[in-house]
């Protein structure tokens, strides 16, 4: 994985956060809080996040509290936030309107 990502630079970081709503920087991680109608839809978020982060081999830290899901993403290899994070962030943007229905 870490020889095809690459570590953003800030301005990389801040420029993509522009387009990523919900996003934000918390502790040199990527960082979003999604609601969902319930609990189901949250947990099936979670299960077909986990999915993809498996075929990318490139898994987030997050927490799930009845409907809402808490995730960072980094990549630990680089010390940083990455075009692996970028790219799961985007994938995870897609879904989440998919489960907020």
């Amino acid at each position: 994985m870490a020889d095809q990502a690459r570590r953003l630079t800030v301005t990389e970081i801040q420029d993509a956060l522009a387009e990523l709503p919900g996003w934000n920087v918390v502790a040199e991680k990527l960082h979003r809080e999604y609601k969902f109608p319930g609990f189901v839809e949250a947990f099936g978020f979670m299960a077909s996040v986990a999915l993809i982060a498996e075929s990318m081999n490139h898994h987030p830290d997050w927490s799930n509290g009845y409907n809402k899901v808490v995730v960072d993403l980094i990549t630990h290899s680089l010390g940083g936030i990455s075009t692996f994070d970028l790219a799961l962030a985007r994938k995870m943007e897609a879904l989440a309107a998919r489960f907020a229905r």
